[in-house]
């Protein structure tokens, strides 16, 4: 949970740092870690779009944990792609990719020439051509001016977020998720998702990479939603670029134009040894999962759940879900100092609020104000909590008011305290690393060492691309994820 401050788009600007151009020669483009958005855009676009995408940057950088910085891997983006550019058709233009610190697996475009791809989508690709079939499909967006046509509707993929939008109001001054639903940057129509495939795939051949690796990614992509259908997912590339049987057809059709599977570059071991040792899983100073415990390291507390919820971290929000439906979510949002917990309780956004439930009350030297509300199908409990002076709440919702709900609900208010140093102890950072195979070697030898991490077997084999039973090739690299 990237748990955000609200300040002013002037105040994030200020405290961003430049953006980094790496590619010289031919195309600018620079890969920024929290660029300024001072870049230059694709020929013949509207001066417009370059606002947008300045003014949305820095909110983007923000709301997915910040950039990350990986030397290798942003040299190996610039180049492809500069590349991606020239076969494009915009030799002369200038982009800006940057690599967000996010376990999601993401790629999306901003009016102006920003593109956006998450470490998450760089540890699922096994080359150079599949990320280039990703990058491609952005520019394809941008260069179709998709970005521009794209509609603000807002979505929501969780049950939980479906339950709670029903429940707060639509203030964004008060509500950092729906500020953050209303990006909905990859919201692009099915018309223009098969636009860009078809486009991509002639972007990337073009460029001399392997066609058909925009095929082979989206069957990846289907693996990979199987293997994540096991946890609570998110808003993500999954959910967004789906890989449908028809996307997969059309790629493959496209990629036919080129000839037959084998032709274009891949390049998978100079892919492998520019991604060997990022980052995997979520960014533990954006919070992370321990058992039943959430810990926010740079914001400084931590909570705990009942043993019957499933917790999930996402960008806006931390969500529990009981095998009963009963579900809460954890959050963040702006109060000004001068506003008290119960007139900000009480202040409309509750849907259903009873007012006499509403109490002022003390958790470990932390001020909170409760209260119960009830609309037509569901029943609540919310808190709001002021520490370090920031406000928090925790929402739980089930079908219908009971012990049990209040148990749950105040067992996890209890539990919310600053963070010691032996909570730390609990957390745990990982990394992809790159190994080698030798003759006779199996993907037994390889999952043993991914110590500490779940479904391990499943996980190796959705990252290299394999099914269970492959045979490994002696000398080629695979990915496997190990503790930091």
């Amino acid at each position: 949970m990237n748990i955000l401050r609200i300040l002013t788009a002037a105040a994030i600007s200020a405290s961003l740092l430049g953006c980094t151009t790496i590619f010289n020669g031919g195309p600018n483009v620079g890969v920024s870690r929290l660029g300024d958005g001072s870049t230059s855009i694709p020929a013949g676009t509207d001066p417009s779009d370059q606002v947008v995408g300045q003014r949305e940057h820095p909110k983007i950088v923000a709301t997915y944990g910040g950039s990350y910085a990986d030397r290798s891997s942003e040299i190996m983006i610039a180049r492809l792609a500069g590349k991606l550019l020239v076969a494009a058709g915009e030799g002369n233009s200038k982009l800006t990719v940057t690599i967000l610190d996010s376990e999601e697996v993401n790629a999306f475009a901003l009016p102006g020439g920003y593109i956006y791809v998450t470490r998450g989508i760089l540890a699922l690709a096994n080359d150079e051509a599949e990320l280039a079939a990703v990058l491609a499909h952005e520019i394809a967006h941008l260069t179709l001016r998709h970005a521009r046509e794209r509609s603000n509707r807002e979505r929501t993929s969780k049950i939980v977020d479906r339950v709670v939008g029903g429940f707060l109001g639509s203030n964004p001054e008060t509500d950092q998720s729906a500020a953050r639903s209303k990006l909905s940057l990859a919201a692009f129509s099915q018309a223009q998702e098969l636009a860009a495939d078809k486009e991509g795939v002639k972007i990337a051949g073009q460029a001399g990479y392997d066609p058909h690796a925009a095929a082979r990614f989206l069957g990846l992509m289907g693996q990979f939603a199987a293997f994540k259908s096991k946890e609570t997912t998110g808003d993500d590339f999954l959910s967004s670029h789906p890989s449908t049987p028809d996307r997969i057809e059309l790629a493959v059709k496209a990629a036919r134009g080129f000839g037959a599977p084998g032709i274009g570059a891949n390049e998978r071991a100079r892919y492998l040894r520019a991604i060997d040792g990022i980052a995997f899983g979520p960014n533990p100073n954006n919070g992370t999962i321990a058992g039943q415990h959430f810990l926010h390291p740079n914001l400084g507390f931590i909570f705990s759940t009942p043993k019957r919820y499933a917790l999930s971290n996402g960008n806006s929000s931390v969500v529990a879900v009981a095998k009963d439906g009963t579900a809460a979510r954890f959050d963040s949002v702006f109060v000004p100092v001068e506003v008290s917990l119960v007139d900000y309780i009480s202040s409309g956004w509750v849907a259903g609020l009873d007012e006499t439930s509403i109490k002022k009350t003390r958790v470990n030297n932390i001020d909170m104000a409760t209260a119960a509300a009830r609309t037509k199908d569901w029943a609540f409990e919310v808190a709001v909590l002021r520490f370090d002076d920031q406000v928090y709440r925790f929402i739980f919702a089930a079908k219908s008011a009971g012990a049990r709900l209040s148990s749950d609900f105040k067992s996890t208010l209890k539990s919310f305290r600053k963070i010691r140093t032996a909570d730390l102890k609990q957390i745990r950072k990982y990394e992809i690393s790159v190994l080698a195979a030798r003759p006779g070697q199996t993907s037994k030898d390889f999952v043993a060492q991914m110590k500490g991490v779940s479904q391990s077997a499943a996980l190796f084999n959705v990252l290299n691309g394999l099914l269970p039973g492959d045979q490994l090739v002696a000398g080629q690299g695979y990915k496997i994820v190990v503790p930091k």
